[in-house]
């Protein structure tokens, strides 16, 4: 079964700024998955914040574009996001997600708080 867990989350002022890291276990193919991470504030819907596919290729919202950078280590199994310049509306939990054909699978999701 594969299983995505998150690490990396917590509190941090504005203008600072936090590595999320997502490890898949379970798989012998996460060099084939797309992954993803995405977020969700309280009482709002989860939304993308970046993905990279198998090939590198990268997406971000405009929201983060600029400020967040998707990366993944093949040899590691892990994605991570790393997240700078953040501000209160950043505030979130963040889900990592793993996509390869009609699978996906998600992580349980760690907060990130951006406040003073």
């Amino acid at each position: 079964q594969v299983q995505l867990v998150e690490s990396g989350g917590g509190l941090v002022q504005p203008g600072g700024s936090l590595r999320l890291s997502c490890a898949v276990s379970g798989t012998i193919f996460f060099r084939l998955y797309t992954m993803g991470w995405y977020r969700q504030a309280p009482g709002k819907e989860r939304d993308l914040v970046a993905t990279i596919s198998s090939g590198g290729g990268i997406l971000y919202a405009d929201a983060v574009e600029g400020r967040f950078t998707i990366s993944r280590d093949n040899a590691k199994n892990t994605v991570y996001l790393q997240m700078s310049s953040l501000k209160p509306d950043d505030t979130a939990v963040y889900y990592c997600k793993a996509l390869f054909n009609t699978m996906n699978f998600w992580g349980k999701g760690i907060l990130v708080t951006v406040a003073s």
